[in-house]
């Protein structure tokens, strides 16, 4: 064989396995989040884009889900967005936002699109998802209607994302070790049921999809 002919070969089939390297990686990150549309039950209600609580920054790739209470009591869905956009002010200097609150009745608010970062996490804003979750005492327990919200809504995105929900599921408090969300930090195995119960649910949506 022609010496220039045998390098051809040999570079063409190097490109094809490049490529199903990186198609392979790619199917695992899942889709571009600018691609993805939520679920019905999500209402968005997107912050304006402010220095505060919605600055903007992309997110480029979602590495996980991490899950916060509010910290106030009894408190909507809606007013915690709405405390999110009053922070564009600057009055306060606080930053603090979310991409999705659970509220007592198990209603979601989306307040930044899933390709945009939110101030809830540290360190980990550039490559997570935030989850604020409502609460209807001081105990941080959410109300099952709440629950079990969070538990498909959760089971979304980590199907949607190819997340694992025993490693890519966190809480604050295993970011920065501050105690968020309360319940599931006081309770540990509350936590690891939660997790197991994303997982059940992931494969009843696939499921459903399935038979669908």
């Amino acid at each position: 064989m022609d010496p220039r002919l045998k390098n051809g070969c040999l570079a063409a089939v190097l490109l094809v396995l490049v490529f199903a390297v990186v198609g392979t990686v790619l199917a695992k990150r899942g889709p571009s989040a600018k691609d993805v549309e939520v679920p019905d039950y999500v209402q968005k209600d997107y912050l304006t884009v402010n220095e505060w609580s919605r600055p903007g920054t992309e997110l480029e790739k979602i590495r996980g889900v991490v899950i916060h209470y509010v910290g106030n009591p009894n408190t909507t869905a809606q007013a915690n967005r709405n405390y999110f956009e009053s922070l564009s002010s600057g009055a306060e200097g606080v930053y603090a936002s979310s991409h999705f609150v659970v509220g007592l009745e198990g209603e979601v608010i989306q307040c930044i699109p899933l390709t945009e970062i939110s101030y809830a996490s540290n360190e980990r804003n550039g490559d997570t998802v935030s989850i604020e979750v409502c609460h209807p005492d001081e105990t941080g327990a959410f109300a099952p209607v709440t629950y079990d919200r969070l538990v498909e809504l959760t089971a979304w995105l980590c199907r949607t994302f190819r997340l694992d929900p025993e490693t890519e599921v966190i809480r604050h408090y295993d970011v920065t070790g501050k105690v968020c969300p309360k319940y599931y930090v006081e309770n540990p195995d509350a936590w690891d049921a939660f997790r197991g119960d994303v997982a059940a649910e992931m494969e009843a949506q696939e499921a459903a999809e399935e038979v669908g």
